[in-house]
């Protein structure tokens, strides 16, 4: 299917030629950091018995141990975190749209981590800022900024 010529919405390629690169190196490098936060995190969950943090942290959540939780960081926020990654590697169309997915997936992991557990740790801080950041830079790397501001940049 072609787009049609008096569309506005600009392809792909012209999206990333107008970008500059900082903006996508960005994504892709809070894309790596947010991968292997949550890889580490899940395995560390799964097999380091909850990283040291007590069971009693998990009195009023549905879990009675580490385990699930540790599986959903590791193949839900870390497998759209991967995907996001190997699209954008591969300069494939639908990077976009994984980079939200993984962005917006580490914000609800943090919102739903802080809701759920009893204490809370300078890292939901930290993990919570880069979902954002994540979100941020796919923004400017579809072209959020007026064409003149891009110019500058």
């Amino acid at each position: 299917m072609t787009a049609h010529p008096t569309s506005a919405r600009p392809t792909l390629a012209e999206t990333d030629r107008a970008t500059p690169r900082r903006w996508w190196v960005a994504l892709l490098v809070v894309g790596w950091f947010n991968l292997v936060s949550a890889v580490g995190g899940g395995v560390g969950l799964i097999l380091g018995n909850g990283m040291g943090m007590p069971l009693s942290w998990l009195d009023g959540t549905p879990f009675d141990s580490f385990v699930i939780p540790g599986l959903v960081l590791l193949l839900v926020v870390g497998g759209t975190q991967a995907l996001a990654v190997l699209l954008q590697h591969r300069h494939l169309p639908w990077y976009p749209a994984a980079a939200g997915v993984a962005g917006f997936g580490m914000v609800i992991w943090i919102y739903v981590e802080v809701a759920l557990l009893p204490v809370y740790s300078i890292l939901h801080t930290i993990y919570f800022t880069t979902g954002l950041l994540q979100l941020i830079f796919l923004l400017l790397c579809l072209g959020i900024l007026p064409a003149d501001r891009r110019a500058r940049g």
